[in-house]
């Protein structure tokens, strides 16, 4: 099973965090620049995080260039969704 969710990416910000919406999507800070894929490392590294996985199982569907993604955790952990919920759910 795949669990996949809407990701806003807010590249080069002071710290990186993880929380807060933008219209559906989960708003990702990370301090990376947007360039050569750093920003993308950055997200699948603070997602990784944020849900407890590995860095491997986080993978980004779409938007690869730019500021709203699709991302997939396969596999998902057993809380993802309420993960998620909480996520979005903080300012």
């Amino acid at each position: 099973m795949v669990f996949r969710f809407g990701v806003r990416v807010k590249p080069g910000a002071r710290k990186s965090k993880v929380g807060g919406r933008w219209t559906d999507a989960l708003v990702v800070a990370v301090a990376a620049p947007a360039v050569e894929g750093k920003a993308n490392e950055a997200v699948r590294r603070a997602l990784a995080a944020a849900f407890g996985v590995r860095r491997q199982d986080i993978h980004i569907v779409t938007g690869d260039r730019g500021r709203d993604k699709v991302v997939e955790i396969d596999p998902p952990p057993d809380d993802a969704k309420s993960t998620l919920d909480r996520l979005l759910d903080e300012r």
